[in-house]
């Protein structure tokens, strides 16, 4: 159930006449009083000899007795809705919930004589419409301040107490929706989405992959956006505004928008804090390869969330998203729209109260920032160790927000991780079928060694695990795995600590990638030493370093 109060405006008669009207789409039947201030108020949908005027002038007589000393926008609207899936209330329970909201938000306080009048108007199943002149019986104004923060905590108590759907709520930190203008001009002109939302995906885009502030700006003007750097007296810059080359107004001016009204987390001091983690990355470039420093990088991810403060995980959180709006640049085109969807998703997922200590995150965020500067992986099974670590810091993120009640989040994060499964399922199919291949060559006695290996680390779930189709694909990485020179038990006792192994479908493919992120572990087909008669790792090859893009796709 939720809660939407309007600003307030100055014609009661105005918004009657909508409340009893048809409708936009004739969607209004059976407009009626469900209650009111009192009993005896004129009902123009149920008493023939009762008129909108009247109850207009009623509801408007405090407000006319108050005079010039009245507000302005003496109009307080708000409507309440229930879930689509709830079951139709009564007219009674409507009227108890109205009673309950506008005592809540100071509008009509139970008991008092002097509240604000107030009108209750139910013309659908699924919502009612409360609307209050805002003058007091002693012509004061009413003290409704945080109106909608009041109205919003009592509807979770209400939903709790009618056994409805308890909707999740926000903490303020979700991006501005688009308004209807922004809607309707978006319709009319062709467009998927409206400006402000297409702007936003440049935004955060061009921040995965930026450096610094400099390039950054460089990102979003190479994407197919305008941009106006404002500075200070000093050179200092101050901020930042975006607008579609070709978006226009009324008067052809660019249609800008700051960073802060795309979201909270792009405007340009929360951008400079980001960046400033990766300004001067060094020029040499560790041995490790930047598809492999990702895919460990992400990996301790579920570890610092569950270990770490609240602030640094609020802070690997948004490196997560980074890292999600980045990926569909570099993904095979086949994975592209599932990741988009993942990003778009997991954007809410991004933010919360907690402010971020992006220090903590410096290493993920400088590894996905690498991988944009490298060509693609050709192995497909690297990129599916770094899907599958995307999907596991995924999952974690959702239960870190879970266990904080920021229930928005934790819902965007199941929405992402849904996109990402699919996309990982894709991407592993093909090397998974070729390790699995690997492993039922292997002969028996080390087939049985490796199961031997499983009962020892994991004996609660080894049963599960040996019974599983992706069964022989872990037995060779594990074989490999001692080949290297490891100990496979305390391999598989370290990648079943997190504790979204519990939840996982396949636990043999899970850990088969979590053992295949060792920096020493080949991913493809390794070559054998003929006299040793067992597996070897292959050389290093360094990947090459490409030039940085100036410029982002400008289609996501």
């Amino acid at each position: 159930m939720i809660a939407n109060i309007v600003k307030p405006g100055h014609k009661t008669r105005g918004v009657l006449n909508y409340l009893y009207g048809p409708g936009r789409a004739n969607e209004h039947t059976d407009p009626h009083l469900v209650a009111a201030w009192d009993g005896f108020v004129p009902d123009p949908g149920r008493n023939p000899a009762a008129t909108l005027a009247q109850l207009a002038d009623v509801l408007d007589l405090r407000v006319k007795q108050a005079g010039h000393k009245g507000p302005k926008n003496h109009v307080w609207h708000c409507s309440i809705r229930a879930a689509p899936e709830d079951r139709h209330l009564t007219d009674d329970e409507w009227a108890a919930i109205a009673r309950r909201v506008l005592d809540a938000t100071g509008i009509a306080p139970a008991g008092d004589p002097d509240a604000c009048r107030w009108v209750a108007v139910r013309h659908a199943d699924d919502h009612i419409h409360i609307v209050a002149t805002k003058v007091r019986g002693d012509l004061r104004p009413p003290r409704n301040w945080n109106d909608f923060l009041r109205a919003d905590k009592e509807l979770v108590a209400i939903e709790k107490e009618y056994g409805l759907r308890q909707v999740p709520r926000g903490d303020r930190t979700a991006a501005k929706r688009p308004t209807r203008a922004e809607q309707e001009k978006a319709r009319r002109t062709g467009k998927a989405r409206t400006s402000r939302e297409h702007l936003r995906t440049i935004v955060r885009t061009a921040v995965s992959a930026a450096t610094t502030t400099e390039e950054f700006f460089r990102l979003v003007e190479g994407a197919g956006a305008l941009i106006d750097v404002q500075y200070f007296p000093s050179g200092d810059v101050r901020g930042y505004k975006v607008a579609l080359d070709g978006d226009t107004s009324a008067q052809g001016e660019p249609v800008w928008f700051s960073g802060s009204t795309l979201a909270a987390d792009l405007s340009y001091p929360k951008i400079a804090e980001r960046l400033a983690t990766t300004e001067g990355l060094p020029a040499d470039q560790p041995e490790t390869p930047a598809w492999r420093r990702l895919s460990i990088a992400v990996d301790r991810t579920p570890d610092h969330l569950a270990h770490g403060e609240d602030q640094a995980g609020q802070a690997h959180i948004a490196v997560l998203a980074e890292a999600l709006d980045a990926l569909p640049l570099v993904a095979p085109v086949g994975l592209q729209a599932q990741l988009v969807q993942a990003a778009t998703a997991f954007e809410r997922a991004g933010r919360s109260r907690i402010r971020a200590h992006h220090q903590q995150a410096q290493a993920t965020r400088r590894a996905v920032k690498a991988v944009l500067r490298v060509p693609p992986p050709k192995d497909g099974a690297l990129l599916a160790t770094v899907l599958d670590a995307l999907l596991l810091a995924v999952i974690a993120a959702q239960h870190w927000h879970r266990t904080r009640d920021h229930t928005q989040q934790a819902e965007a994060a199941r929405q992402a991780a849904e996109h990402l499964r699919v996309a990982y399922q894709a991407a592993a199919a093909e090397p998974l079928a070729a390790i699995h291949h690997r492993g039922r060559r292997l002969a028996l006695p080390l087939l049985e060694r490796q199961a031997a290996v499983v009962r020892q680390a994991l004996p609660d779930l080894a049963e599960q695990i040996l019974a599983e189709p992706a069964w022989p694909a872990l037995a060779a990485t594990l074989n490999e795995a001692t080949a290297v020179g490891h100990d496979p038990a305390a391999l598989l006792t370290q990648a079943a600590r997190h504790r979204e192994l519990d939840t996982a479908a396949n636990l043999a493919e899970v850990l088969t990638w979590r053992l295949r992120r060792l920096p020493d572990l080949a991913v493809g087909k390794p070559p054998h030493d003929r006299t040793a008669g067992r597996v070897q790792p292959g050389p290093a090859t360094p990947t090459p370093r490409a030039t940085p893009s100036d410029s982002l796709p400008r289609n996501r």
